[in-house]
């Protein structure tokens, strides 16, 4: 597979590594986390993702504070489908990635995906959610849409 990168992109970080607390693009908690994240989880407000909320980025190295405002390249994609609605994750880093990190990053989204099922079922929502593995960021950004001024957050619940 052809690793290619793609950016930059401005990110605001949301949760930061090892941080429990999911929050959404709106402020909202989404989940608190059984299992701490390893790595630093945002989005790119420049983008809307094929599940109508910000792009997701998550950010490698060391933990940045909630709020954090960065720029950088992604090395790569991890698509996730959650009840059944696709969404990218921009896999970001200030270098490019090894095949332990591609290893370990693949592994902990199909973990991840594991647990959020198991999340959906207990609050009784349906669909099919697993890790759909990586793919290049080229076809994340186009299958992402500009965000509008007046976008005022998604329109499904998480």
């Amino acid at each position: 597979m052809n690793h290619c990168e793609g950016g930059p992109f401005d990110i605001i970080i949301e949760v930061p590594r090892w941080g429990f607390v999911k929050r959404g693009s709106n402020d909202d908690v989404d989940f608190i986390s059984p299992l701490p994240c390893p790595y630093n989880y945002g989005s790119i407000p420049k983008y809307l993702g094929l599940d109508g909320d910000l792009l997701d980025a998550v950010v490698l190295g060391p933990r940045l504070a909630r709020g954090t405002r960065l720029n950088m390249r992604a090395y790569g994609v991890i698509g996730l489908t959650d009840r059944g609605l696709y969404d990218d994750k921009l896999i970001c880093s200030d270098k490019p990635l090894t095949n332990l990190d591609r290893f370990l990053i693949l592994n902990f989204f199909r973990l991840y995906a594991i647990f959020k099922r198991l999340l959906n079922f207990i609050r009784r929502r349906h669909g099919p959610t697993f890790c759909d593995g990586w793919r290049e960021v080229d076809s994340a950004v186009a299958c992402a849409r500009l965000r509008e001024d007046a976008w005022e957050g998604p329109t499904i619940v998480f």
